[in-house]
């Protein structure tokens, strides 16, 4: 069988990059108690919350009543997870091993960009989009989420079977990566991808259930979170607190939330915007009649943008994802999400500058601090219209080609259904 010979010269390129951002990125950890870089805001919730975790897990429970703990069951696997490297403190062998998921969706998407009619922009994408971010994304488990989604929609283009247990897996962490399946062409793809995904699911809950207790602890704590700062209601909130809005600002739920007059309403605002979401990809999905390599792609970052711009909480982590997710759309030429991705690259640079770097304005809800979450947040609605128009648009069929009916000249006679004799 004949081989694609890829030139060394780009992947060789990547690799440096990869190893010269993410040692910036381990150096920055390391100096994270810097003022500027947050004050160890950032790095905090590794050492203090998913190790506090991690003590409540390995004696066989869920975090029952602790309102920060608001994830699926899988994520106790995750917080779990740097107990298999004893050597190590909890804080070096959670960052060692979000470094390797890392690295895992660099490669993967470096396979995905050497086939044959494929792109290595994603794997540029990836690698040098995620240091916009500083160091979070290396104290945040969502990298590992977020390579869970990008193996799966890689892995469902070959095997629909295992496109769906990779996204099951990820769906079980953190909810969002079940979107990845939406796009999975109709047909035989598509019940088997979903049907791996359910089963996968089920008996992953059903282990997780059997091994430790209050494993459905967190919807209770999820259904209670409120209006975050820094989302699209909480920029709209800020603003009018310039206006003579009373409310303030209140760390609730493990974040920086809105209290006051009609706050309540912008929450409720937010999740019919999210049902209207839903309703628009279903439409989509039921209209759809042209599918192309990138369809499932292009699906998957469209859906995930509609449902992070409406949501209630709209965190710096929550980039890790998009950046995946356009990622794996440039991997594929025929992609309609070139300019999104660009859009959630500057909506990435500018969520860093919000957060840490003048999170305290933010806070403050200060004339700066408000224009830049406006800014970021305007991008990414900007990405997620665009994303969805696009997306709507590459599935219509191609416009039917038919050929000019040519009239006879004037003064020219024939019979019917007599074919003009050429001069």
């Amino acid at each position: 069988m004949n081989r694609l010979r890829v030139t060394p010269g780009p992947v060789l390129a990547l690799t440096a990059i990869w190893l010269t951002t993410r040692a910036a990125m381990l150096w920055l950890i390391a100096h994270s108690a810097g003022r500027l870089l947050g004050g160890g805001s950032v790095t905090r919730e590794v050492w203090r919350l998913y190790f506090h975790w991690y003590g409540v897990l390995a004696h066989g429970s869920f975090p029952a009543h602790d309102t920060l703990w608001q994830y699926p069951p899988g994520a106790g696997a995750v917080l779990l997870a740097p107990g298999l490297l004893p050597q190590l403190t909890y804080f070096r062998a959670f960052v060692l091993l979000t470094l390797a998921a890392d690295a895992l969706t660099a490669a993967a998407l470096v396979r995905a960009g050497t086939r044959p009619g494929r792109s290595l922009l994603g794997a540029a994408l990836w690698t040098g989009g995620l240091p916009l971010l500083l160091h979070l994304p290396l104290a945040r488990y969502d990298v590992q989420v977020t390579a869970l989604a990008v193996l799966s929609l890689l892995a469902s283009a070959r095997s629909p079977r295992a496109g769906g247990v990779l996204g099951a897996l990820g769906a079980l962490v953190k909810v969002w990566p079940a979107l990845v399946l939406l796009g999975v062409p109709r047909g035989r793809p598509a019940r088997s991808a979903w049907t791996w995904a359910a089963w996968t699911g089920a008996s992953c809950l059903a282990l997780l259930a059997a091994r430790f207790t209050h494993p459905f602890s967190f919807l209770r704590e999820q259904g209670g979170r409120g209006v975050q700062l820094e989302s699209l209601g909480g920029t709209a909130l800020s603003l009018a607190r310039h206006a003579g809005w009373s409310g303030g600002v209140r760390y609730r739920y493990g974040a920086m939330e809105l209290v006051g007059p009609h706050v309540h309403a912008v929450a409720t605002a937010s999740l019919a915007l999210t049902a209207v979401c839903l309703g628009l990809l279903v439409l989509w999905r039921v209209r759809a009649r042209h599918w192309s390599e990138a369809t499932p792609y292009d699906a998957a970052l469209g859906a995930v943008l509609l449902f992070t711009v409406t949501s209630r909480v709209i965190s710096p982590q929550y980039l890790i994802w998009l950046i995946g997710l356009a990622a794996v759309c440039l991997t594929s030429r025929h992609t309609s999400q070139r300019p999104v991705a660009v859009l959630v690259l500057a909506a990435s640079a500018l969520s860093t500058v919000a957060y840490p770097l003048c999170y305290h304005e933010v806070i403050a809800g200060t004339w700066p601090g408000c224009l830049l979450m406006l800014a970021r947040n305007g991008l990414l609605a900007a990405a997620a219209v665009v994303s969805f128009v696009r997306l709507w648009r590459a599935a219509r069929p191609p416009a039917e080609k038919f050929e000019p009916v040519r009239e006879p000249p004037v003064g020219s006679h024939r019979l019917p259904n007599q074919a003009l004799s050429p001069s």
